[in-house]
């Protein structure tokens, strides 16, 4: 690993510093008013999860938190987890919600009102679809859709319904990242033209490639639903159900779509662009071991939005922090910086490195304060993460992916030369070699024989989400559907 600077080694201290604070000062009370939770039986909604092993155990706890909410039924395709969570309520709160297996149940039971999902991508935008059209409002997780097609569906069924859809991307309800999005949009920084992602999180192999026998427990033809039914080939040490999908085409997004889609919407809200891009390329590869896993570990992506400019990077190997962000977003201001380290704090900086403002704040609890908020005055304009924003932000991952997989190994001299003629050469140049850099702090070397995948800049038109004269990236708009978790064309809609 290369040593910290002393501007690095000052922006890590004055972070790590912030975040101390904000663990041992005062509890947040300013950031919304106490909410009046009704406790009467006639006003209280009934509400479902589904798929709750990872994420969704999150939305039990905060659900079962409130007063003005029923819990009432959970539903997993592995029937294990499923009763092992009903299990967990009912010692928690006194009241066993029921069990489910199969997710079509709880579109057909008229007196839930709501439906959250936490499932595997690939189910993301069926689940919201099918739920709003059997009267229900959603809140689904992120990244809301496994391709941008499906995102900008769920939007036009939202709309046409009437239903209200929260996208699971919290930081939109964090104190301290509102506060942070506010200073920098008044103008505290100067021009920002440059957001960069990040997501700098290890992820080790998952183990080679080999046929897995799915567990007793699990209805894998429910779990697959829309994706292509085939052997289970996922391994690690988190199971060959439970997470390592993550890394496999028909129904994960790699860590773009895991944990980057948290950073790539705060960049793009940030930014305060409204689309998604006009342009997008995209670079990078499965580095530092062979294992099952398809889906890149380290990837960039950069953005071309005029005059502005998205930059996400993805690293899985081990890593220094960017400017003491390892996990977080960095905003380039023609008077500063700011630098977002976590869900809910950071600081910004003079152009000399040194501290000017910090920011933090905010609870998991808000966003779902929030969604029932907006379900009880029904104005979708009182989400903080409403679906249209998702749909956008989760594009962007999607459409830096299309480009990644339409990719070549390429020369690193192509490469070079490919970035240096593009808009902010410059900085596009200077990503590169810290990636480079970066693999070699983990003894992979890019050369003749290890090359970076270098995918096409793909020409978008924003308004009607397809690409331009190029049918291959068009067709990875969408996908091929298993009958019967099909989601439905725009005429069907």
């Amino acid at each position: 690993m290369s040593h910290l600077s002393r501007r690095q080694f000052l922006e890590e201290s004055m972070l790590t510093a912030a975040a101390a604070a904000a663990v041992g000062g005062t509890p947040l009370a300013t950031f919304a008013q106490v909410e009046k939770q009704s406790t009467s039986p006639n006003e209280k909604l009934a509400i479902a999860t589904i798929g709750v092993n990872g994420q969704g155990s999150a939305h039990l706890q905060e659900f079962t938190k409130r007063k003005d909410v029923d819990l009432v039924a959970i539903c997993d395709a592995d029937s294990r987890v499923g009763n092992r969570k009903c299990e967990e309520v009912e010692r928690r709160t006194g009241r066993r919600p029921k069990y489910v297996q199969d997710l079509r149940e709880l579109f057909d039971d008229k007196s839930i009102n709501c439906i959250s999902t936490a499932t595997p991508n690939h189910w993301h935008a069926l689940v919201a679809i099918w739920a709003m059209q059997a009267g229900k409002d959603v809140y689904v997780e992120k990244p809301v859709s496994h391709n941008v097609s499906e995102g900008r569906r769920i939007v036009q069924v939202a709309r046409k319904l009437g239903r209200i859809c929260q996208t699971g991307t919290q930081c939109r309800s964090m104190k301290g990242t509102i506060d942070a999005i506010e200073y920098m949009q008044a103008g505290k920084i100067g021009e920002v033209n440059l957001a960069r992602g990040l997501c700098y999180k290890r992820r080790p192999s998952i183990g080679s490639r080999k046929e897995v026998k799915v567990p007793d427990s699990v209805d894998y033809n429910l779990w697959t639903g829309p994706a292509p039914l085939k052997p289970s080939y996922r391994n690690g040490d988190k199971g060959p159900i439970h997470y390592d999908w993550h890394w496999f085409w028909d129904y994960g997004n790699g860590d773009l779509g895991n944990q980057g889609i948290h950073q790539m919407d705060i960049a793009r809200w940030g930014l305060g662009v409204d689309t998604v891009s006009p342009a997008v390329l995209s670079y990078g590869g499965r580095f530092g071991y062979k294992d099952a896993g398809e889906t890149a570990n380290t990837q960039v992506i950069i953005h071309d939005y005029g005059p502005k400019t998205l930059v996400f990077e993805v690293r899985g190997l081990v890593t220094d922090k960017l400017k003491g962000a390892g996990v977080g977003v960095i905003f380039e201001g023609t008077d500063g910086y700011v630098v977002l380290t976590a869900y809910d704090e950071g600081a910004a900086f003079d152009k000399n490195g040194q501290e000017i403002e910090r920011f933090t704040g905010g609870s998991y609890g808000h966003h779902f304060a929030n969604f029932i908020k907006a379900v009880r005055s029904r104005k979708h304009d009182d989400l903080n993460a409403d679906i249209l924003q998702g749909h956008l932000s989760s594009a962007l991952c999607h459409t830096g992916n299309i480009s990644y997989r339409l990719g070549e190994e390429t020369s690193l001299e192509e490469v070079k030369a490919r970035l240096s003629t593009a808009k902010s050469a410059d900085k596009n140049l200077e990503t590169l070699e810290r990636t480079i850099a970066h693999l070699k702090d983990n003894d992979v070397e890019i050369n003749g024989q290890t090359r970076l995948r270098l995918g096409p800049r793909l020409e978008m038109d924003p308004q009607t989400e397809t690409f331009a004269s190029n049918s291959d990236a068009n067709a990875m708009l969408t996908r091929d559907y298993r009958a019967p978790f099909v989601v439905p064309t725009a005429d069907k809609v």
